[in-house]
């Protein structure tokens, strides 16, 4: 237990950083399956749009 309360500082540092990968991938993911890029320019002149967005 005291491990924990000289580590809270790092541990809540850890787990906001967490936090923020996490909704990273949900965003990413979200937009995966709506169909957007995950680059935001657009797909009509990618070279790789047809990785991205397979029929």
């Amino acid at each position: 237990m005291n491990w924990i309360i000289e580590n809270a500082g790092n541990i809540a540092i850890v787990a906001v950083l967490a936090l923020i990968i996490v909704l990273i991938v949900v965003k990413m993911i979200k937009n995966k399956k709506s169909g957007k890029g995950g680059c935001s320019c657009g797909c009509s002149s990618c070279g790789m749009k047809d990785v991205c967005h397979k029929k």
